[in-house]
């Protein structure tokens, strides 16, 4: 498995002054996404509806909505 793009504006471009430690989406050669965000599992977890849930080894990341939009127009519909 490996990073195939980025999907959406990087960091830099969307504002970070250091365009570093950013929420972040990925592409990957498999097909499936990887996000970078804030870490908020605790925080969620006891919020998930009744029909959602997660394994141990899954974890609720957060990014901004900014982060989410500027991806939308690279995500593919299929």
């Amino acid at each position: 498995m490996k990073i195939v793009r980025r999907v959406g504006a990087s960091p830099r471009e969307r504002g970070s002054v250091s365009g570093q430690s950013c929420p972040d989406i990925f592409e990957l050669s498999d097909g499936n996404f990887a996000v970078i965000g804030t870490e908020a599992t605790d925080a969620l977890d006891a919020e998930l509806p009744p029909d959602a849930s997660r394994a141990d080894y899954e974890r609720i990341v957060v990014i901004s909505r900014e982060t989410l939009l500027q991806a939308k127009a690279d995500i593919p519909d299929a």
